[in-house]
């Protein structure tokens, strides 16, 4: 559905946010959700925390942001930016970041327990690191994820990320056609499928679901999503539900 034909914005409950939609929805009509990680099931940008260790966090961070709010077009170039100010950090930091500053966003275990309970497949697509979104997959049961792999020699980041047999880069196209790709394994249609997120890198993969969702969003993927949950967690999308 084209942003244009959802219509005004209703403000459901305080800080929740819908467009073209009237709830309550089936949650048992979906098939699929798609998680964003960074800042959407998690709390922190991992490229950001990892670059604290070579101290260029400052640096770092204001490229993610640009790229989140879409004022960088081209994510490939965004990431090999970021990636090259990582050369030499310590994979041992990979798992400091991991144990002592990523944590689940408020709401995300309920909201992954809910849809599983409800019957559907669960997907992690990031452009960020396999490193993080493997251990996601283990600890939240997930179905699917997809990340990019950070290059590692002797130890420590080269600046680079790794081949894998679908492409190099996990990037907005990416998100879309990996959505698209589970739909098609798990035998549903894209209309079936939700897909949440909070960046311009997730707006191609949420317009190709039937039922968008903006998580503490940039202003740009507010506008554009079904769903903005501005306040609260994750688990808000159930108010949608009944």
């Amino acid at each position: 559905m084209n942003p244009s034909t959802y219509g005004a914005a209703v403000e459901l409950a305080p800080g929740l946010v819908v467009r073209g939609i009237a709830p309550p929805l089936p949650l048992s009509g979906f098939r699929l959700i798609a998680f964003d990680m960074d800042s959407t099931l998690i709390n922190i940008e991992c490229v950001d925390e990892i670059a604290d260790a070579a101290g260029r966090k400052a640096e770092v961070a204001a490229i993610t942001e640009a790229a989140m709010r879409g004022e960088i077009a081209d994510f490939r170039e965004s990431l090999r930016l970021r990636l090259a100010l990582l050369k030499g950090v310590s994979e041992d930091h990979l798992l400091h970041v991991y144990r002592d500053r990523l944590r689940l966003n408020p709401g995300a275990a309920e909201l992954v327990l809910a849809c599983k309970a409800a019957g559907l497949k669960v997907l992690l697509v990031s452009g960020g690191f396999t490193f993080f979104t493997e251990r996601l997959r283990q600890r939240l049961a997930l179905d699917f994820t997809r990340g990019n792999r950070l290059e590692i020699a002797g130890g420590k980041l080269t600046g680079r990320v790794l081949e894998q047999s679908w492409g190099d880069v996990c990037d907005a196209p990416m998100k879309r056609q990996t959505l698209l790709d589970v739909c098609g394994l798990i035998g549903c249609q894209p209309h079936q499928a939700i897909a949440v997120g909070d960046g311009a890198n997730d707006l191609p993969m949420m317009a190709a679901a039937g039922l968008s969702v903006a998580y503490r969003a940039k202003p740009k993927v507010r506008e554009q999503a079904m769903v903005a949950i501005n306040e609260g967690g994750l688990d808000r999308l159930l108010e949608l539900f009944g």
